[in-house]
């Protein structure tokens, strides 16, 4: 058996107390400066559409009403990445602390910024050279470069020359400017398609645009909302020194139901944490909605839950109940919003990307503890918006089920007519297609073919779009009327007399409310 050794040669019997001091004296300090590769972790969290938030969060609180995120394209390859705001600009003391790690500012009372790592953290997650150039009223520009490069020793920055600060200020960034402002440059962008195919490149460019706008629309709604922020998206082309087309972003309030799912809603539930008082605003959203706003991109069941808002900012969009409830399909109508401005960090605190909400172990007990003034609390509010769900799910069953609609329906407009309707996928489709009907038959509206399951459109009634142009799936709005309207006189063995004579005056109707329209 081999010999078991006390630490340290101690005796035995010796106990866990002996021996322990409470305070620990020190003889003094010495500086330990970080080393240079904990750049190589900053901003691990983040994706391109967070660290762009990230940097848009930073124009807001610097007063800017303009913020342009810039794609530059190189000899067919995305090259760069640029964020410019028109705000109230850093002086040369600032710049300094924006680019210091840890670097933390004066917060005003309603910024978004926090932990003085946003800026580093959002451009290393992306790119391996970040520089800054800013100009503040009253000041010379100035400009900073930081590389994340482990090779390098200490934390020192590249201060940029005064004359190059100066020229990227003074571009075309078709934003307004009165002089004052900042420019977030990142090079050595990773992520970026290593290609110059002209598909790729746009496919990358499209795809990431769209997530960016969706991203910002979502969590800035009520800054944009409010006017205090107009962002915009574009493209740069070096070479042929041309600028794309311009894109917003324009609010997503996944609040923004025209009525809400249930009669009474939204409550404000309240509860207290000391002498603050928490508001919790319970949603129960129509069921079946087709907006964006309720889908939010990755389906409504995913963000069901809580909402929580920092200085109107969105940090979490719904995805979980934190322990007030559990996540489940009945409750997918059900978001609450909740603003955290003045709870305590043991009750929640937000993560250094503001990307998400660590709550505290006492938060679900004072969720619990909410009411509101006609006596809800949180369990009859889930039961309500599960008793929505479910009594809309009965109300579709209920339906009588229809032939699908085919060919000539835009794809949103077939599943919106699924989502309603029960289909009858065993029957060949109804289509719907336009085409210049003969001299005999001008003046119809429209022509039932019950062999091929095709309804004929009279060309010459077909009305334009907003464009101009016309595509196979236009007109849904008469299409789905049409639909609604004719899809019994494609089924059974033939059409009686009262399916006749409605046909007939359909035609009449129509014909005359399409000439009307004409001018005719």
């Amino acid at each position: 058996m081999p010999t078991v050794t006390q630490p340290f040669d101690e005796p035995n019997h010796m106990t866990l107390s002996q021996g322990w001091q409470e305070h620990v004296p020190v003889d003094g300090t010495v500086e330990l400066p970080p080393d240079r590769r904990a750049l190589d972790s900053l901003g691990r969290n983040h994706s391109l559409r967070t660290a762009l938030a990230d940097l848009v969060d930073n124009s807001i609180d610097a007063e800017a009403s303009h913020v342009l995120i810039r794609f530059i394209r190189k000899r067919g390859r995305l090259r760069g990445l640029y964020v410019v705001d028109n705000g109230k600009g850093m002086t040369e003391a600032a710049i300094n602390v924006a680019m210091t790690l840890g670097g933390r500012r004066e917060y005003a009372d309603n910024d978004l910024g926090s932990f003085g790592v946003g800026l580093k953290a959002a451009s290393f997650s992306n790119a391996k050279l970040v520089t800054v150039v800013s100009c503040a009223a009253g000041h010379a520009p100035v400009g900073r470069r930081l590389e994340a490069d482990p090779n390098k020793r200490g934390f020192h920055c590249d201060v940029v020359a005064a004359a190059f600060a100066k020229s990227e200020l003074s571009r075309r960034w078709g934003i307004p400017w009165s002089g004052t402002g900042t420019i977030v440059r990142w090079d050595e962008v990773f992520g970026y398609p290593a290609t110059d195919d002209p598909t790729r490149v746009e496919e990358f460019i499209t795809r990431s645009m769209t997530e960016i706008i969706n991203h910002l629309g979502l969590i800035l709604h009520r800054v944009i909302e409010k006017g205090r922020i107009e962002i915009l998206l574009d493209v740069e082309d070096v070479d042929q020194d041309l600028v794309g087309p311009v894109s917003r972003v324009d609010a997503i309030n996944p609040f923004g139901y025209a009525r809400p799912g249930k009669t009474g809603y939204p409550k404000e539930l309240l509860a207290r944490h000391d002498d603050l008082q928490v508001v919790f605003k319970c949603h129960i959203w129509p069921p079946r909605s087709r907006i964006l706003e309720f889908s939010l991109v990755t389906g409504a069941e995913k963000h069901q839950g809580l909402f929580f808002y920092r200085r109107g900012r969105l940090l979490q969009a719904g995805g979980t109940w934190d322990g007030v409830s559990v996540a489940a399909r009945e409750r997918q109508l059900a978001r609450v919003e909740v603003d955290i401005d003045g709870l305590p960090p043991s009750m929640l605190a937000m993560n250094p990307e503001k990307s998400r909400v660590q709550v505290g172990p006492d938060f679900a007990a004072l969720a619990a503890s909410a009411v509101a003034e006609d006596g809800t609390g949180f369990a009859d509010y889930l039961s309500d918006a599960e008793d929505r769900f479910r009594e809309s799910r009965k109300r579709r069953r209920a339906r009588k089920s229809m032939i699908p609609p085919g060919k000539g329906f835009a794809p949103q407009l077939k599943r919106a007519i699924r989502d309603e309707i029960p289909m009858q996928d065993h029957q060949v489709p109804i289509n719907m297609r336009w085409t210049r009907f003969d001299r005999a038959h001008r003046e119809d509206f429209f022509r039932v073919d019950r062999a091929e399951r095709v309804l004929w459109l009279n060309e010459r009634f077909r009305p334009l779009t907003k464009s101009g142009r016309r595509g196979s799936n236009d007109a849904a709005l008469l299409k789905s009327l049409l639909y609604l309207l004719m899809e019994k006189a494609f089924t059974g063995e033939y059409l009686g007399v009262r399916d006749r004579d409605n046909i007939e005056l359909w035609q009449e109707i129509l014909s005359m409310a399409a000439k009307v329209d004409m001018g005719e």
